[in-house]
């Protein structure tokens, strides 16, 4: 069945990216499954891990105090989709064996990285983590996706805003009904005038400054700390 799914996904990908043919290199190098290969080994079990993209990855660029000093580990890949994370969640997560995994997906997917956006496959993709953690006996903590007006590298996306919208109403509508944390990112950090990232957290509507991650830490840190004792 797990096989099967992946061949799926592999297929998706490259019909939408237009190539017929495809080498496991190529797989390999697209989902990123040796971008924290040799992190994973020396660290061997972590106790939270955030799964995300480059609004994680810069995370930890920024300000890697945060994650040093609360023992957290970030596996954020700058372009990286929904279809991505779960290639790459058992290497990534499972295999970290932490107790609590955040998972910050979304945004790519509405910037269409990998093709047109379709918000079921992309809710599914995100489902389908929280179930593997689950299954593995990692809590997990929902989070929304951050605001975003437009997206600088693919101005074709029109109605990034309501897309958004749409996708965290979904989530935070799962989260509460099977009784998972669910962060709201973005309540805090729209600029409720237009849905973009209100200008002070961000320098291209897209990605966090560190003030932005600062109002994240702040948010974040509670949830975890709660789970912790739980």
């Amino acid at each position: 069945m797990i096989n099967s799914y992946l061949k799926y996904i592999f297929t998706f990908w490259f019909i939408a990216c237009g190539l017929n043919a495809y080498s496991q290199k190529e797989v390999i190098n697209w989902s990123g499954l040796q971008k924290y290969s040799v992190d994973n080994i020396a660290i061997g079990k972590a106790s939270v891990v955030f799964m995300g993209n480059s609004i994680t990855e810069n995370w930890v660029k920024y300000h890697p105090e945060f994650f040093k000093e609360n023992n957290y580990t970030g596996r954020g890949i700058s372009g990286h989709t929904s279809y991505q994370f779960l290639l790459r969640f058992r290497e990534d997560v499972i295999k970290l064996n932490p107790r609590i995994v955040i998972i910050n997906a979304g945004t790519n997917d509405i910037a269409e990285n990998c093709g047109p956006y379709v918000e079921e496959y992309t809710f599914g993709n995100i489902i389908s983590m929280v179930e593997l953690a689950q299954s593995n006996g990692i809590k997990v903590i929902m989070s929304s996706v951050l605001p975003a007006l437009a997206f600088k590298w693919n101005p074709s996306v029109k109605d990034a805003v309501a897309k958004i919208q749409s996708l965290n109403k979904r989530l935070k509508e799962y989260a509460v009904k099977n009784d998972i944390p669910y962060i709201d990112y973005y309540d805090k950090m729209v600029d409720s005038a237009d849905g973009s990232m209100c200008v002070d957290y961000t320098k291209d509507g897209v990605h966090p400054n560190l003030k932005g991650y600062l109002v994240m830490e702040s948010i974040v840190k509670p949830f975890i700390e709660r789970c912790m004792k739980q």
